[in-house]
């Protein structure tokens, strides 16, 4: 059954552990009835839908557009199926397209026999080229003999925004970073400060919400080499008015000089060197700026991803310190995979999120109410 071209399913993708505060946003950005499922939130609207989504949206890492759905208890009714699916709806005959599969509790278990299959499909229907390099791709999904047709709207994973080039040794991806600042409660309204900030990512993150910046407005996306595709309304949508003027700046530094440097180059792509400043300075130096308290998030080393447990132990207990001791009123944000890390630090922390995967890791968010 295909889906009508106004009423389409689409999925916006995040990590496990992430969805509530995906839909948080998804709510926060006007999309029409957003629905939590496991690894993601279903949204509906027309294409133009999809295109806001890739646009606009900080938490997703992928958009799907549901292209259809059909039941198939064996590669022959699949085949059927495949055979009478309008592909040329949504497909270009001069664009390749990769395909992928997975087969779940089904009688079809095989994933490649239905790569093949709907590789067939396409080339006898459109006589397109297949290509595992292609950036448009076709995602098949059979969960309980129910096969599901989307496609990647997206290409290329959402948080490579585009203008963030220089990355640090285990870098945080910038949708997990978005919504880890939802997580702590930021809005855009306060200063955020990280003293071990990598290549910026959190700062930067912070400052382009703060500005109410576009996340995808520095890229291109699959969307646009598909049938479906209007470049006057595309272009009407990227052009609409949305940032905002704000006096909030933000705040990162880490003990690599390396780090910083590429924190201001990100920065500058980004268009937010005016809202943010980087300096090189120890856990043991940092001193919260003039102004109003806000949030400190930090996303420190942790064993299984940077380093040797124990000799962490010491820094966690500097970092506490240093937070206790100069960041009265501030809210504290931190991000470890390992809980005996975290309170290390000393600091009194008030919620803790659900798991979350980074990295091939499982990590949690720690926050505090305002430090006293």
């Amino acid at each position: 059954m295909m889906k009508s071209e106004n009423d389409l399913e689409i999925l916006l993708v995040t990590a496990p552990g992430l969805e509530q505060l995906l839909r948080a946003e998804a709510v926060e950005k006007g999309f029409r009835k957003p629905k939590v499922i496991v690894g993601g939130v279903l949204i509906k609207g027309d294409w133009a839908t999809a295109w806001r989504a890739n646009l606009d949206m900080r938490g997703a890492s992928k958009v799907l557009v549901r292209l259809g759905q059909f039941k198939a208890n064996n590669l022959a009714q699949l085949e059927y199926h495949l055979r009478s699916f309008p592909w040329e709806e949504t497909l270009r005959h001069d664009v390749p397209v990769r395909v992928d599969a997975s087969c779940k509790g089904s009688h079809i278990y095989h994933s490649g026999a239905v790569i093949e299959r709907i590789e067939n499909a396409i080339k006898n229907n459109l006589g397109l080229k297949v290509s595992r390099e292609a950036e448009v791709s076709i995602k098949a999904r059979i969960d309980n003999n129910l096969c599901t047709i989307s496609i990647d709207a997206s290409g290329e994973m959402l948080h490579r925004r585009g203008h963030k080039e220089a990355v640090s040794k285990a870098p945080m991806r910038e949708n997990l970073a978005a919504l880890m600042l939802r997580q702590c409660g930021y809005s855009g309204k306060e200063p955020v400060v990280d003293p071990m900030c990598g290549s910026g990512t959190f700062v930067i993150e912070a400052a382009e919400i703060a500005a109410a910046l576009y996340p995808g407005r520095s890229r291109h996306f699959a969307f646009e080499h598909l049938k479906t595709f209007d470049d006057v309304q595309w272009q009407a949508l990227r052009n609409r008015e949305n940032n905002k003027i704000t006096t909030v700046k933000f705040y990162g530094s880490d003990r690599d000089p390396g780090a910083i440097r590429m924190s201001i180059a990100n920065a500058e792509r980004a268009g937010v060197s005016k809202q943010t400043e980087f300096r090189q300075l120890g856990v043991g130096e940092i001193v919260p700026p003039d102004g109003p308290p806000g949030l400190v998030i930090v996303n420190p080393p942790y064993g299984e991803r940077i380093g040797n447990t124990k000799e962490l132990d010491a820094l966690y207990r500097s970092l506490g310190n240093r937070l206790k001791e100069k960041f009265s009123g501030w809210r504290v944000g931190l991000v470890t995979s390992m809980e005996p890390l975290a309170k290390k630090t000393g600091l009194a922390f008030a919620h803790e999120s659900e798991p979350i995967h980074h990295g091939g890791l499982r990590v949690k968010v720690y926050s505090t109410d305002p430090l006293h």
